[in-house]
């Protein structure tokens, strides 16, 4: 599998890693002897990135991730997410109650998760959103602290302005910046990825195959598991998914053209973005992820890279990302 470098002093990683969310949150989960099953067969295929946090489950996708790949640990960069304030009652979202990032819960948390994790070092820690009521300079202080006393090795943000990642920059080098980028969802174009590659930060997008969209196998919401959080989204009510299955169409061309997927397509656009981009697709089942690892070798032609792009200009996009109430949770 080709690596790449996740930004200017971050570790070096498979060229695209794995989204574990899906595993046991927010799409329904699957059994855990599948996702183990194919949590083990993915190092195998070359996946050497790993992505988590506290909140998906909550704790759940941690523990899993972290049984699994123990007999690996060595081999594989493991990342993980604070942030959230978690109640202890309620079930899966619904135990999600606001932002936090206060020091002493950055603590807490990160203790944590190493014992979920099942090690010593976090791999790369991020803050999961922004918490306005703390300045990132005391967030980043804190995570920093960690760093010097062994339980981080390095740092990351999520959803995070430009402006904010500036300042956390000037604190403690931030490794990877990770936010939702994929061929329906490019705001991160406009000042977010010029910062990043001024200030040598790596770009992990997050959701690179547009929640399962852009694979063009979603035609409406039949099949998904009545607790799929893409039931809320916007841009995955029927007539947003109508409106926008002409962009597919222009994405199965050239995936014809290659004898590809549309998945596989949508991944080697974004991968063409840039060398310090390291999507993360999530997947549950290891053909999947075998065939979004082969996206890497994808080579698509500067014709075929630019007529994506303009079909998949924000204006022809039907429907927001996201939420109101989840987007004010985005630093803008």
């Amino acid at each position: 599998m080709k690596t790449r470098i996740l930004g200017k002093n971050g570790p070096e990683v498979s060229a695209l890693g794995l989204g574990c969310m899906g595993m046991s949150f927010a799409y329904g989960g699957s059994d855990e002897k599948t996702a183990l099953d194919t949590l083990r067969q993915s190092v195998e295929a070359g996946v050497t990135f790993f992505d988590t946090a506290e909140v998906y489950g909550p704790y759940e996708n941690e523990v899993l991730v972290g049984k699994a790949l123990r007999p690996v640990r060595d081999r594989v960069v493991i990342a993980t997410k604070f942030g959230f304030h978690i109640k202890d009652e309620g079930q899966g979202r619904e135990r999600m109650d606001g932002v936090n990032s206060r020091p002493e819960h950055i603590r807490r948390s990160v203790e944590g998760s190493l014992q979920r994790l099942g090690g010593e070092t976090i791999d790369v820690l991020y803050q999961h959103r922004v918490d306005p009521s703390v300045p990132i300079e005391d967030v980043v202080g804190a995570m920093a602290d960690l760093v010097q006393e062994g339980k981080v090795r390095w740092l990351g943000l999520s959803e995070a302005s430009a402006a904010t990642l500036r300042r956390a920059c000037a604190v403690h080098p931030i490794s990877a910046l990770q936010s939702e980028y994929s061929l329906w969802s490019r705001e991160v174009e406009g000042d977010i990825l010029p910062v990043c590659r001024e200030l040598g930060v790596g770009f992990v997008p997050y959701s690179p195959i547009g929640r399962g969209f852009l694979s063009g196998k979603m035609k409406d919401l039949q099949g998904l598991a009545a607790d799929d959080f893409r039931r809320s989204l916007p841009r995955f009510q029927q007539q947003e998914m109508e409106k926008n299955q002409v962009l597919i169409a222009v994405l199965e061309e050239i995936a014809a053209a290659h004898s590809a997927s549309a998945a596989q397509v949508s991944l080697a656009w974004l991968l063409s973005q840039g060398d310090d981009i390291v999507p993360i697709p999530g997947a549950r089942r290891i053909g999947h992820i075998r065939e979004n690892m082969a996206s890497a070798d994808l080579a698509l032609a500067p014709e075929q890279i630019a007529r994506l792009s303009q079909a998949f200009a924000p204006v022809n996009v039907a429907g927001d990302r996201y939420s109101r109430a989840e987007l004010g949770m985005v630093n803008l």
